[in-house]
């Protein structure tokens, strides 16, 4: 089955694309395609062909209800989405299986990071944010303060993998949250791995990680280092390689003798013949994190993933049934997307706020 495809998955504030029936892809770099890989997008056009035509839109009709989240409803519109880098392909593979049965409303999906989405949804600029954390309050105040209200919606879970290049050896396998502080506070002079502690080997230590303007920045550094008197979470040191961008994040480590970064598990998912997963002691025991460890919320550095949608674009046909198809198909894509789907209460619960 061929679906014409009118997303735009691109960084740089363009406009989408004037054609309607072709997908329009920016490349910055010759290995990305939005913050995914062309191979990735690859896969997912045929994995959405085969979901659109059948279990998607199945699922999508809410048993039984004629809701337009199922498609084929005479939708038509353009809905702009920005935020966490962690959630793109998510949403990505929800606006591509979503326009496969509405031809005629276009998405256009970008990736500044979860601050950069809050900073334009709060300015009333995008119809939906996506999140690696929860709004701040700062953000919420400037939502507020511009008139923009909305809807809290958890599409799938998440665990921050800590990788290093397949077949480093580096003595040990796990790391406990005394170490990441160790290697991560401000002012750490940390740059061989035998300087962590007892039982790593002497070999050079660079760092890769999330950009200040990203969910994941601010997840992991309150994860590690804690909150300041400001109650807002402690910066790391800033000696390493950040990127908003989890595919420069990979590439980084891939390249490094012997290197350190972090990211969502579904990046790791998506290169782990090249790069080996860390386990992380919080205190119980090393868990390495897994579907089932993040599931379950064993593994330390376990969260949650958000859309934010805007009420009043929620009163437009095509964003209420965009985000009603997202929460009722979320499970399946988040599968076929290699993230951990969310518990069915809080996809349930998130349907229960935008009635059909």
């Amino acid at each position: 089955t061929c679906i014409p495809l009118s997303v735009t998955l691109f960084c740089d504030g363009s406009s989408p694309s004037a054609d309607p029936t072709t997908a329009t892809v920016r490349t910055p770099t010759k290995e990305r395609v939005g913050p995914m890989t062309r191979a990735r997008l690859n896969v997912r056009t045929i994995a959405v062909a085969a979901l659109s035509a059948g279990a998607l839109v199945a699922a999508g009709c809410g048993g039984g209800s004629d809701t337009p989240a199922s498609g084929g409803a005479g939708l038509a519109g353009d809905i702009i989405i920005d935020g966490s880098s962690t959630v793109e392909p998510l949403a990505s593979a929800a606006a591509e299986a979503f326009h496969g049965v509405n031809a005629d409303v276009n998405v256009d999906v970008r990736a500044s990071g979860t601050g950069g989405g809050f900073e334009v949804f709060c300015k009333g600029e995008t119809d939906i944010s996506n999140a690696s954390r929860k709004i701040k309050d700062e953000e919420a105040k400037a939502c507020a303060d511009a008139g923009v209200t909305y809807e809290e919606l958890r599409v799938a879970s998440d665990g921050i993998t800590l990788v290093t290049k397949s077949g480093v050896d580096l003595g040990k396998s796990c790391l406990t949250l005394g170490d990441l502080k160790t290697i991560w506070k401000p002012g750490s002079a940390v740059k061989n791995w035998k300087a962590i502690g007892a039982g790593f080997n002497d070999l050079p230590l660079s760092l890769a990680g999330a950009g200040s303007q990203s969910g994941t920045y601010d997840f992991f550094n309150e994860e590690i280092l804690g909150k300041g008197a400001d109650g807002k979470p402690l910066p790391s040191r800033q000696d390493y390689s950040a990127s908003e961008d989890d595919n420069v994040t990979v590439n980084v480590v891939k390249a490094a003798k012997a290197g350190l970064g972090y990211f969502g598990f579904s990046y790791f998912e998506e290169n782990q013949d090249s790069l080996t997963a860390l386990g992380v002691d919080g205190g119980d025991g090393c868990v390495v994190p897994s579907a089932e460890t993040i599931t379950d919320e064993s593994y330390p550095l376990a969260r949650p993933l958000f859309i934010y949608a805007k009420k009043a674009s929620l009163d437009k046909p095509e964003v209420k049934g965009f985000v009603r198809y997202f929460l009722e198909n979320a499970t399946a894509l988040a599968s076929d997307q290699k993230f951990v789907p969310a518990p069915q209460a809080d996809l349930d619960a998130g349907l229960a706020k935008i009635p059909a």
